[in-house]
């Protein structure tokens, strides 16, 4: 799956010369978290969010510091953060370098980005120019049209034996070492284990596979150390 299957468009944005009080009335009225900075002719400027406005000297959240700290800091830094804790205007507090994404990315890639980043949503550009966005909620949804919502047709068991140990087999956790019966849709996973987390995974396994009815797990843990054999 790529970006541009998931991305929203057209994109809701605002202008670098925006007050701050017109992105929070718009991202309160349209239910979103951040914005794109764009100009006139959707060239991406930069990014504002929730996180930008949590310290605000409106609402005495600005960061605190000891004098200590503060002459550590350094006088420069100290008055960057005062621009953004008092600053009128979208482009006095916005992220000037956010992470974007392009339409043909891989749908990895983005999720990848948002978790290495800790952010929820990137801009989609064609030519430096906003086309889109992808956030996590899009990525939901995607998530929920690819899970399945009704029992398929009726699957012999020998189908579904043979599409759970082909999954199993695929895994470098130890899904060799299960052994796998079927009988009217309910498989029945055997053999051993060295880790109890492998259970769950050997078992998700099994109940994602279509067909299959219920799982009966009757797979022993062996002690790795001790060698000892626990049912």
């Amino acid at each position: 799956m790529i970006v541009a299957d998931v991305m929203t468009t057209p994109v809701i944005s605002v202008e670098p010369s925006a007050t701050i009080a017109e992105a929070a009335q718009l991202m309160l009225a349209e239910r979103i978290s951040g914005l794109p900075v764009t100009t006139r002719d959707g060239t991406l400027a930069g990014m504002i969010s929730e996180g930008d406005l949590l310290r605000r000297g409106e609402l005495g959240t600005e960061r605190k510091r000891s004098s200590w700290l503060e002459f550590l800091v350094g006088p420069g830094k100290l008055a960057d953060e005062y621009v953004r804790t008092h600053g009128r205007r979208v482009e006095q507090v916005m992220s000037t370098d956010p992470v974007t994404t392009r339409r043909d990315a891989p749908l990895e890639e983005v999720v990848t980005a948002m978790s290495r980043h800790q952010i929820k949503r990137l801009p989609v550009l064609d030519n430096g120019k906003v086309v889109g966005i992808v956030a996590r909620s899009d990525v939901l949804r995607a998530l929920a049209r690819a899970l399945p919502t009704a029992s398929p047709a009726t699957i012999a068991d020998d189908q579904i034996r043979k599409a759970v140990l082909a999954e199993l087999d695929k895994q470098s956790w130890g899904g060799r070492f299960i052994r796998v019966h079927v009988e009217n849709g309910v498989v029945t996973l055997t053999g051993a284990i060295f880790d109890e987390r492998m259970r769950h995974a050997a078992k998700v396994v099994a109940e994602n596979v279509p067909g299959v009815q219920a799982v009966i797990d009757q797979v022993a843990w062996v002690e790795p150390f001790a060698g000892l054999v626990v049912r």
